[in-house]
């Protein structure tokens, strides 16, 4: 899965505006992120952190989101590929008279007097015969709002808005075309060029990028993916897929704080043409535990207690009596989200709203409390013990849930239809208090364990009484109806019902029948469970893996491997996933995302042990 498939591009004449979710590959440096086209187009950079205004947003309006092109001025084939063992992107392009190919890297080295700098290089290199090249840097800041103007000085061109200043520079001549910058050249087999955008002011003084600059550059910036990536202890199958979905997640965090952002994209859709388009650039509390468990199980501790470390600070800080948990919060712990619709914005492929900020941060999602705890029991076990604060937080929050656990609301999924009482829900309130009564037992913790332990059997009774249909034979959704949902896939997961116990053989059963589609899983039926939302939506990726874990738990080891291998298949070139899968295969939603590559890791290491 590291080399790419090769991907046949029409004359520029006949591009088309939009490239697929799919066909981009991802680079960053620990505190934003760049999509990059299989065609060398930057289509999307939000310069500074991953929630900051976009410099270039073209993958979600062709005309008005701002690009960085650059790409030989002939008829080409091209594949992409990440330079192995790290996240330096390479974009080759084919042609009659010649080969090429763009280094794609923001650096990531232990200067952090430079981590302001927000450098990011393109070196363009000819290794057969010779190509011409045309780059065009088209900034619009501020999702296209905000004017800029544009430079030359000291040698380099500097584009300034209100806010921010880029500086480019260049090892080949570039003129400025209005708003824009342009450059046309020809490399001949063994020479190379160089662009390097910095965020300049402040601080950060301009500074040129020569040739070897970016060589030194690229050789540390590789060092440090390949120092950092050494760290697994991973060492079972399908090793090189957990890799890059490890790789990926590290590119996903924000250093400073140590958040993870659910993905560093906002209003890709999840149907072509549909309304839902989401802002995914914050840290949602439910990835905790997955985000725990994945990089324990794969020996990156350091992320692993800078990622408690943040919901300790901001998570736990308690939010108020009606909910003392937000389901979100920005990657500074900032508890303010307001949405907002970009009407300026076409949408990609001309999917609109484009929205920024997420109105789902007021939403009341009880099954964040189980989340959050398992994440902390996970640490405790796994990492370092609790303190004794963390311990009395913890109190608090499990009390909150002793009262609150029955309240109905709006669900795993954020449905934006109305409150009821979700299975999913039920199921992680119940996690919440018997993970918490594991800690305080094995620690010696004080506790109210008669009355936690009390409530953690209401729970549990309740589920099986009225969240089972003897109508379907299966767990549904939520009370009282025979909706199926994909959710209830973590029941054997969170060590809730036995894998093998016949109630939940006939849910895998029913599940089987009623959402999975050739391996891959459907949240719902919008249809029969109406979420309030207009539209379809494609296959969720990571419920597909969830479905391959429960298989395995199951002992059905021959369905999991064909549906984890299936699974494989619905990558991207880079093996990369967007959040859902199409109807024809096409990745959809925003992209990459962190819960589905959690999942994978989470999938392959309880396959790969269960098959020994």
């Amino acid at each position: 899965m590291t080399a790419g498939a090769t991907s046949a591009r029409p004359s520029k004449a006949g591009a088309p505006r939009y490239l697929p979710i799919a066909e981009h590959g991802l680079i960053g440096d620990l505190r934003s992120a760049a999509l990059i086209g299989t065609n060398g187009t930057i289509d999307w950079y939000c310069c500074t952190r991953f929630d900051a205004p976009s410099v270039f947003a073209s993958i979600l309006d062709a005309d008005r989101g701002g690009s960085f092109a650059l790409a030989p001025d002939v008829p080409v084939r091209t594949k992409q590929f990440y330079f192995p063992d790290t996240n330096i992107l390479i974009t080759r392009f084919y042609a009659d008279d010649g080969v090429g190919e763009i280094q794609d890297f923001m650096p990531v080295v232990d200067d952090s007097r430079e981590a302001d700098r927000h450098r990011l290089i393109r070196r363009v290199l000819v290794v057969r015969g010779s190509l011409p090249f045309t780059a065009r840097v088209a900034p619009r800041f501020d999702y296209g709002r905000q004017s800029h103007s544009v430079s030359t000085r000291q040698g380099q061109t500097v584009f300034d808005c209100a806010d921010l200043s880029l500086a480019l520079t260049s090892t080949v001549p570039v003129e400025i075309d209005g708003p824009d910058v342009r450059s046309s050249f020809k490399l001949l087999e063994g020479e190379s060029a160089v662009f390097a955008l910095d965020r300049i002011g402040g601080t950060v003084e301009p500074r040129s990028c020569a040739l070897t600059e970016a060589e030194e550059l690229f050789d540390a910036t590789v060092r440090y993916w390949r120092r950092w990536l050494s760290r697994s202890l991973y060492r079972g199958r399908w090793r090189e897929m957990v890799h890059r979905s490890a790789l990926t997640l590290k590119l996903l965090t924000y250093a400073p704080t140590g958040a993870i952002v659910a993905a560093p994209t906002t209003s890709l859709p999840e149907q072509i043409g549909g309304e839902r388009n989401w802002d995914y650039r914050y840290v949602w509390v439910r990835d905790a535990a997955f985000c725990i468990y994945a990089l324990l199980r794969l020996g990156f501790t350091d992320e692993a207690e800078a990622f408690v470390n943040f919901l300790s600070d901001k998570a736990l800080a308690p939010a108020g009596p009606d909910c003392l948990l937000q389901i979100m919060y920005g990657i500074d712990g900032r508890r303010e989200l307001p949405e907002e619709e970009l009407p300026h914005l076409e949408g990609h492929l001309g999917s609109a709203p484009v929205r920024i900020g997420n109105g789902a941060v007021g939403q009341l999602q009880l099954d964040i409390y189980g989340a959050l705890i398992d994440c902390l029991y996970l640490y405790d076990k796994w990492g370092q013990p609790l303190s004794s604060g963390h311990w009395d937080t913890v109190v608090e929050l499990v009390d909150w849930v002793c009262e609150n656990w029955d309240q109905p609301d709006e669900g795993v999924w954020e449905t934006r239809g109305g409150r009821k009482r979700f299975l999913y829900s039920q199921l992680m309130c119940w996690v919440a208090i018997e993970r918490a009564m594991r800690i305080a037992r094995r620690r010696g913790l004080p506790a109210d364990m008669i009355r936690w332990g009390g409530v953690r059997d209401t729970i549990y009774r309740r589920i099986m009484q009225r969240g089972w249909s003897a109508e379907r034979k299966a767990f549904v959704q939520h009370e009282d109806e025979d909706v199926l949902d994909a959710a209830v896939l973590m029941m054997p997961l969170a060590k809730f019902i036995s894998p093998t116990d016949p109630k939940w053989l006939s849910t895998l059963d029913a599940l089987g029948e009623g959402l999975v589609s050739d391996s891959l899983v459907y949240r719902y039926d919008p249809q029969a469970s109406p979420d309030g939302l207009r539209g379809e939506e494609g296959t969720f990726s990571i419920c597909s893996f969830w479905y391959v874990e429960a298989l395995a738990r199951a002992g059905r080891l021959d369905e999991a491997r064909l549906a984890f291998e299936k699974m494989l298949t619905y990558a991207n070139h880079l093996g990369l996933y967007a959040e859902e899968i199409g109807r024809t295969g096409e990745q959809t939603g925003n992209f990459p995302q962190a819960f589905t590559h959690l999942a994978l890791i989470s999938a392959a290491f309880n396959l790969d042990r269960a098959l020994g």
